[in-house]
């Protein structure tokens, strides 16, 4: 079974930036949000893939993820998910024996910027960066998901 084990955080400052070791750029889109699933497409690059993930709210939710052709996924963005689309950058800083994954949101979520670490167990311990502030990983605002559909431009 496929689980995603998750926290997300809001940043106090840009002192992450100087620890980045890489940046990616992606775009996607949701084709369908139910109570207990959203199923979207993400492309990077060359590449692309459908993930379906459970809506649980908190640290824990099923989500199973599959490579698709880049060119099916371009068509399904453009013709057939949700608009706003999401668009990011996600920026990779190794601590300790995690990735923490710095996502810097572009379009209509711009100017939101969350800091997002995934973990192999719900109790496993981690270090916090002293550029880590609060935790939103019960906020769901701050899910993709709902970006799609209320992006952060609309909280002002």
């Amino acid at each position: 079974m496929a689980i995603e084990i998750e926290h997300k955080f809001l940043l106090l400052n840009n002192d992450w930036r100087k620890s980045v070791t890489k940046s990616i750029k992606y775009k996607q889109g949701y084709l369908a949000s139910e109570k207990n699933t959203s199923i979207r497409v993400r492309i990077s690059n060359t590449k692309a893939w459908l993930n379906i993930k459970s809506a649980t709210i908190g640290n824990f939710r099923h989500e199973y993820e599959y490579e698709i052709p880049h060119q099916d996924a371009e068509e399904i963005i453009n013709n057939l998910c949700r608009k706003p689309l999401i668009e990011k950058t996600r920026h990779l800083i190794p601590i300790g024996p995690h990735i923490w994954e710095i996502d810097e949101f572009e379009g209509e979520n711009q100017g939101l910027i969350v800091a997002e670490i995934e973990l192999q167990e719900t109790d496993q311990a981690f270090i916090k960066p002293e550029w880590v502030g609060q935790e939103v990983t019960h906020d769901l605002r701050y899910y993709n998901n709902n970006l799609s559909s209320n992006p952060f431009s609309n909280w002002r």
